[in-house]
């Protein structure tokens, strides 16, 4: 038997969204806090002015939780138009390193540019400064159940 959940099971589709304003980002942002991933997926390919994690992300939008439980799915948070990118608090030497995001932000500056800004838990972020505000969300796999069984809980 195969413990794996499926999008079938929730009538549900995988998700593919894109943000290319203030309103539609915190909707991503939402979407992916939580997530965790291995410092090693993370990509910046400047030739194609790209910026791309392969995450783990909590599947908060999940309305058949009560009924298979937690779950998480494989997806890609990709920013475009990214001009340079910096970070802190983050060991990139360390390959054991795993990440996890508190939120997606942007700091607009003039013309449209700005920087998409990552914080990570732990005090690390991530800093893009882009020509245009361009964020995608798409998952990649299907669900699978959260290893800790459980929705990522924030203190009571």
């Amino acid at each position: 038997m195969n413990d794996d959940a499926r999008f079938e099971d929730g009538r549900e589709a995988p998700l593919n969204l894109g943000a290319f304003d203030l309103e539609d980002l915190q909707v991503l942002s939402s979407l992916v806090q939580d997530a965790v991933f291995p410092v090693t997926e993370m990509a910046w390919r400047p030739r194609e002015r790209r910026f791309a994690i392969l995450l783990n992300r909590f599947r908060w939008e999940d309305a058949g939780r009560e009924r298979h439980g937690a779950e998480r799915v494989r997806s890609v948070l990709a920013v475009d138009h990214v001009l340079k990118v910096s970070s802190q608090g983050i060991d990139r030497g360390d390959k054991d390193t795993i990440l996890s995001v508190l939120t997606v932000g942007f700091e607009p500056g003039e013309d449209g540019t700005g920087h998409v800004l990552l914080t990570l838990a732990g005090d690390g972020a991530i800093r893009l400064a882009v020509e245009a505000l361009e964020v995608t969300l798409k998952d990649v796999t299907r669900p699978y159940k959260a290893p800790s069984g459980r929705a990522p809980d924030h203190g009571a």
